[in-house]
């Protein structure tokens, strides 16, 4: 089980945002570098980057603490990164700047020509980060919800060649309210690629629950608010998760 702490890029600085609302956002850094070292220092084994302002943007905004990050721990683990990604040429300078994985999101569920040509062309290195509440996917940093479901883009995206899926549940993000376990598992049971749990995870409970769908398909969970307020304490859980799947 992977335990993958989220660094949240806000004009440079590292932040966290309450259900995406970038009016309401807490600043944990101001060096995200020295952040991304921390964590990897504590045990972590990949890393989760978004761009805020870039996923509003549809552009990327924060390229210079990207790379800074990927130059401070992109040679020791696997570094993904979402926000603002929407073409192909966008991809290949990340990928060559030491990127593992790029995610796209909005891009996916509005543009699958362009998630179909970005596989064919990095095939290995994309990720699909779908958003959702009630089951239903969201776009558009959260603020428009698509008739979509969740299983039946996955099992599309997965046609098409994905890495894997982040599945966010956008009503419980950044409100240490628990992860939606069930919908994960139901997501995971229906693809052959793997999830990412992602939304509200709060304490050592939430460890264990995920590690006992592991062998469902669930493959990690993105840390945000809870490893940086001290209501999880990141090493401990990772030394738990391994504990408990080996």
């Amino acid at each position: 089980m992977l335990l993958i702490p989220a660094i949240d890029l806000k004009d440079g600085h590292c932040v966290r945002l309450k259900q995406g609302d970038m009016d309401q956002s807490t600043i944990f850094s101001e060096d995200p570098a020295a952040m991304a070292r921390s964590w990897v220092d504590k045990g972590a084994r990949r890393l989760h980057l978004v761009d805020l302002n870039g996923a509003f943007a549809g552009k990327p905004r924060n390229e210079a603490a990207i790379k800074r990050i990927l130059a401070e721990v992109g040679n020791e683990i696997d570094v993904q990164l979402g926000g603002g990604i929407r073409d192909l040429d966008t991809i290949e300078r990340y990928l060559d700047a030491g990127l593992r994985y790029v995610i796209i999101g909005t891009a996916a569920v509005k543009n699958p020509g362009f998630l179909q040509d970005a596989c064919t062309a990095f095939g290995g290195h994309i990720i699909v980060g779908l958003d959702a509440k009630d089951g239903r996917v969201a776009t558009d940093g959260w603020s428009k919800l698509t008739g979509h479901e969740v299983v039946d883009l996955g099992k599309k995206f997965q046609d098409y060649g994905v890495e894997s899926i982040i599945y966010t549940d956008i009503g419980r993000d950044g409100m240490l309210s628990g992860i939606n376990i069930e919908a994960t598992v139901r997501l995971a049971q229906a693809l052959t690629i793997p999830v990412i749990a992602s939304g509200g995870l709060s304490n050592m409970a939430d460890i264990d629950a995920l590690c006992a769908v592991e062998d469902e398909g669930v493959q990690g969970v993105i840390c945000g608010r809870s490893i940086y307020s001290g209501d999880l304490d990141f090493a401990a859980a990772q030394e738990r998760a391994d504990e408990l799947n080996g």
